[in-house]
């Protein structure tokens, strides 16, 4: 799924879950893009290196720069990026469209060395992650909002930080890799009385989880 396919319109009363609230930005994220599945190695490379500049802001801060970071990043291509500089670096650091923190640009540039790394053993970063999809079985069996409100991570969103950090990347902690899966797809964290928690599922059952 792309995140221009279309859904479905529910229209402004359907009901949603509590954390994107009124704001059109989350809206439209929620109603086409958050909880549904992803295989595409580039757009999951972004959402691991935006979730990283995510750390100590809010993802709306970040939603509404993406067009900038995608600019600025070259749409997130793998081996672009690893090819970056110090003089991209310094080039970034003067770019005010998006969040201008040294340790997290160097961060993005060397994390996208290492997946060229992983690729030489992965057939695609896609199925590296989603071999780290949890069980089903394993999941509350009712998601209300108290029940999200408390997952801040999972053991496999550990696993896969511990993972990713011994293979050298950065800014890829625990929480952070629960929030790439709960975006992606790999869990489906819309809440019971959310719309769109129907339509992930029959996305997932659709899916081809890459190999």
């Amino acid at each position: 799924m792309t995140a221009t396919q279309a859904l479905p319109d529910p229209g402004p009363d359907a009901p949603r879950c509590s954390w994107c609230g009124t704001l059109e930005d989350y809206r439209r994220y929620h109603d086409h893009e958050w909880g549904f599945p992803v295989a595409d190695d580039r757009r999951l490379f972004e959402k691991l290196c935006l979730e990283g500049f995510q750390s100590g802001l809010s993802w709306l801060t970040i939603l509404r720069k993406r067009e900038a970071f995608r600019e600025a990043f070259a749409g997130f291509d793998i081996e672009r990026i690893a090819r970056f500089g110090e003089r991209d670096i310094e080039r970034l650091l003067g770019n005010a469209g998006i969040v201008r923190h040294r340790g997290k640009i160097e961060a993005t540039i060397n994390n996208a060395r290492r997946a060229l790394e992983l690729l030489e053993s992965e057939s695609s970063l896609a199925a590296y992650l989603w071999r780290h999809e949890p069980d089903p079985a394993s999941r509350p069996a009712r998601l209300t909002p108290e029940a999200l409100r408390a997952m801040t991570t999972s053991p496999e969103a550990v696993a896969l930080s511990r993972d990713l950090k011994k293979r050298g990347w950065r800014f890829v902690g625990p929480t952070t890799m629960y929030a790439m899966m709960q975006a992606m797809g790999l869990v489906n964290d819309h809440t019971e009385d959310c719309w769109a928690r129907e339509a992930a599922l029959r996305q997932r059952a659709s899916f081809v989880v890459p190999r």
